[in-house]
């Protein structure tokens, strides 16, 4: 008999920027790399033969809590990855809900007829998933293997095992990061012993319902879409947040020069429409995001002049998507790093900053006193 321990990866910024990462390449976030750790505690008694996984670095970096602590060499299978989106790859989930809610709604229940330009299909998946395992059982009997995958592929795998029809998968809830099945294979039948088992993390059960996280409920509550900014119809807009952001940054209006703000932001967006981004929850304006494509590019930076939330919509867990929609931005224009300004006497902002992967690196100067320049580096790298 094979045993199988097949994983889901930790939290990736796909997961914590709410953007639709199948085959995207993305990186695991702070909390996942925190989740790894427990994952290696949890097994660091348990003798493993075999370590296989997904060739997309969230699983391949999960994966290193196992394989790294014994020595053993990292089996990369593509056949591992998450169900391919096609089209929806890199798009925020607030956007899909907007502009396709009903194909995202047959995705989010694993409709087996769901498909979009460029995508697989669950069945699909099902079967890739089903003789992936099947293979590595057999490559390696009367061993112990450590499988680190996706949570729709898991979903997808486990379907087949646990006997359901295609269109009964959305039966089994969405394994959580990190989140364990144990699997026992003998003569060409796979035995789920339990799935989704996350007891290596604190205030965690093993089995918990199905999450709205991914669903439409949670999605209308906290997804996000971006549309450019209208300048200079918009200007009004684009004023009162930066006269709100300075003032909640300063906590005083000395020294703004609105005029001068709304001529950067101008010019930002004559590079390009995306450059100036209204941030909505629903049809809701709740922040902006302004970005320079060719200020500090000579470093191989991203700059983010301005990063805006409203006051309503603050600590409710969405600024980080305004922060994923400029990581991901710039990823894809090669840059290496995330640059912006943040006054110092802004505790709220250098916390958030901080708390997702922000340092200090220098000072520049500011309409009061100096800033201090914080970057983030989001290269991407195991």
């Amino acid at each position: 008999m094979t045993t199988i321990y097949l994983i889901r990866h930790g939290q990736a910024e796909g997961n914590l920027y709410r953007r639709c990462h199948s085959w995207h390449n993305g990186l695991l976030t702070l909390k996942g790399r925190e989740q790894v750790k427990a994952l290696e505690k949890r097994f660091e008694d348990v003798r493993f033969d075999a370590v296989y996984s997904s060739d997309l670095y969230r699983a391949m970096s999960t994966a290193g809590a196992i394989y790294r602590p014994r020595g053993l060499t990292l089996h990369v299978d593509p056949n591992l990855r998450e169900i391919g989106a096609g089209v929806w790859e890199d798009v925020p989930w607030g956007q899909l809900l907007h502009d396709h809610r009903d194909s995202l709604t047959d995705f989010l229940t694993c409709n087996p007829g769901w498909q979009v330009e460029g995508s697989e299909t669950f069945p699909a998946v099902r079967q890739r998933m089903d003789q992936a395992i099947r293979r590595i059982a057999a490559a390696h009997p009367g061993q112990t293997v450590a499988v680190t995958s996706h949570g729709c592929a898991i979903k997808c795998g486990l379907s087949v095992w646990l006997g359901l029809n295609p269109e009964d998968m959305d039966q089994i809830p969405l394994s959580n990061n990190t989140g364990v099945a144990k699997l026992e294979v003998e003569n060409g039948q796979v035995n789920v012993v339990y799935y989704n088992d996350d007891s290596h993390l604190k205030n965690a059960s093993p089995l918990p319902k199905a999450s709205t996280a991914y669903g439409i409920p949670g999605m209308e509550r906290n997804a996000l879409r971006f549309r450019p900014l209208l300048l200079p119809e918009e200007r009004e807009t684009y004023l009162a947040a930066r006269k709100d952001g300075w003032q909640a940054s300063h906590g005083t209006m000395d020294g703004f020069n609105g005029e001068k703000f709304l001529e950067a932001a101008e010019q930002n967006s004559a590079q390009n429409e995306n450059c100036v981004l209204l941030a909505l929850l629903g049809d809701t304006p709740v922040g902006v995001l302004q970005m320079d494509w060719e200020q500090d590019a000579q470093d191989q930076a991203g700059r983010v002049p301005f990063f805006y939330m409203a006051p309503e919509f603050r600590s409710k867990g969405l600024g980080v998507q305004l922060l994923g929609h400029a990581v991901c931005t710039y990823r894809a224009m090669g840059r290496q790093v995330l640059r912006l300004r943040c006054a110092p006497e802004n505790d709220r902002a250098k916390r958030f900053y901080t708390s997702h992967g922000f340092y200090k690196v220098g000072e520049e100067p500011g309409g009061i006193g100096h800033l201090d320049t914080m970057e983030k580096y989001i290269g991407l790298e195991l």
